[in-house]
């Protein structure tokens, strides 16, 4: 208990604003060009059973963007948070799409840069999925950048955690324009 009270205290002392999450489950870890880190993404996708949340700074990728409407189709809740200003710079940006076929899309306007690359499937249960890392989903990413792609499954701490991240950007966002 006196170990828990000092990690506790230590945390605050450091400006953490949680306690560390136990290391739990597996990590698969991918490095683009090399690695075929959109391929292991949308298998991923292809796993999600009951959600899907997104949190993306650009998304152009057809491939990524099918795999959610797939997804959307199997009767999974799939949701979009995404840069605005990226969707405004991009001509390429999927997320008219994505909306446009029923995926709820929302901007996030409050920050210089959203800048997060995320993906929870089934977050809420003990199968969840974090995908995270640098990998913007794009064609680039996979075929011209140097990249890396974490996919975390069986740790239901770090899904619910970045699960409530995801909730709190999505309620300070804003319903993209046009949606169904």
């Amino acid at each position: 208990m006196k170990q828990l009270f000092a990690a506790v205290l230590l945390c605050l002392a450091l400006g953490a604003s949680a306690a560390p999450l136990p290391a739990t489950g597996t990590v698969d870890v991918l490095f683009t060009p090399w690695d075929d880190a959109e391929g292991a993404l949308i298998r991923a996708l292809g796993e999600a059973k009951q959600s899907v949340h997104v949190q993306a700074y650009l998304l152009t990728s057809r491939s990524i963007a099918r795999a959610l409407q797939d997804a959307k189709t199997r009767g999974v809740a799939v949701e979009v948070l995404a840069d605005r200003e990226m969707l405004e710079k991009s001509e390429k940006s999927l997320l008219p799409l994505l909306r446009d076929g029923g995926i709820p899309v929302w901007l996030e306007t409050r920050y210089a840069s959203a800048h997060n690359k995320v993906i929870l499937i089934d977050a809420v249960g003990d199968q969840g999925i974090v995908i995270t890392g640098s990998y913007n989903f794009t064609w680039s990413a996979q075929a011209r950048n140097a990249e890396n792609l974490l996919i975390l499954r069986g740790n239901p701490a770090l899904a619910r955690r970045y699960l409530e991240n995801w909730q709190r950007h999505r309620d300070g966002a804003e319903k993209m324009s046009g949606a169904p």
